[in-house]
């Protein structure tokens, strides 16, 4: 009797179930969301994301490695982009703070009914305030002398030196540099620098006086503005007048 071969029972065929791509998403995600985390609300979106396909993946899926390294990621991320984001709001200035800090000359250039306070910018050549007479004597007038106390001897060119000086100032004005230099001059008197220097000094002249009077004799011969007459009184190549002297003989002068 001939025996059948045998045959050895084939298992049942289970298909293999197809591998879903949720831990790859999921990973992808995570990676873009820690690469975006230091831009603000994108990286948080991403980050929130990243979390979510990563719990459904751990949940639902065999092989959890991927989803557990995208869960890992997705919340750095999401802690990262929360930290960015409350140094931006805590950097901003708040419009409360802007409104108080602002100057107030920004708030009164807002308001047109608010009214300038410029000081106002004060020109020293211009012409005084008309000023109403007094009843107080005008300061005396010191005479000239011939000589000077000094307690020492005056020499014979300081003596004429102060003739000379007082037959200048007996036909025209002058300023105490200007005689000097007209006294000891080259092209003057020639006398020393010294001896002029003494004569002028020991007269004791009143330069104030002096700056009127030639002040009232430039505008005889001309016309004359108050800041040019100023100017060409108190002038090295002019008269060689002080600022002072020269305003004080200009007003007196009425101009």
């Amino acid at each position: 009797m001939s025996q059948s071969p045998y045959y050895a029972p084939v298992p049942p065929y289970a298909p293999q179930s197809a591998k879903s791509p949720l831990p790859l998403w999921s990973l992808g995600i995570s990676i873009a969301a820690l690469v975006f985390s230091w831009v603000p609300v994108l990286g948080l979106l991403l980050g929130m994301v990243a979390i979510a396909l990563s719990a459904i993946a751990l949940a639902k899926i065999a092989g959890k490695a991927k989803a557990a390294i995208g869960l890992g990621l997705g919340v750095v991320a999401l802690i990262i982009n929360v930290i960015v984001i409350a140094a931006l709001g805590s950097a901003a200035p708040s419009p409360v703070n802007a409104a108080a800090t602002a100057p107030a000359a920004a708030v009164t250039a807002a308001d047109p009914t608010t009214e300038p306070t410029t000081e106002p910018t004060v020109d020293p050549t211009t012409e005084p305030p008309t000023v109403a007479p007094t009843t107080k004597a005008a300061p005396p007038v010191v005479k000239h002398t011939t000589k000077a106390p000094t307690t020492r001897p005056v020499s014979a060119e300081e003596e004429n030196a102060i003739r000379s000086a007082q037959s200048y100032l007996e036909f025209s004005a002058f300023s105490r540099q200007g005689l000097i230099r007209q006294l000891s001059s080259d092209a003057g008197e020639g006398y020393s620098l010294k001896a002029a220097t003494y004569a002028v000094d020991s007269l004791h002249i009143n330069f104030n006086e002096q700056a009127y009077k030639s002040a009232k004799s430039y505008l005889e011969m001309s016309g004359f503005s108050r800041k040019g007459l100023i100017q060409q009184l108190e002038s090295k190549a002019g008269e060689g007048f002080t600022h002072s002297q020269a305003v004080y003989g200009v007003n007196k002068a009425g101009l």
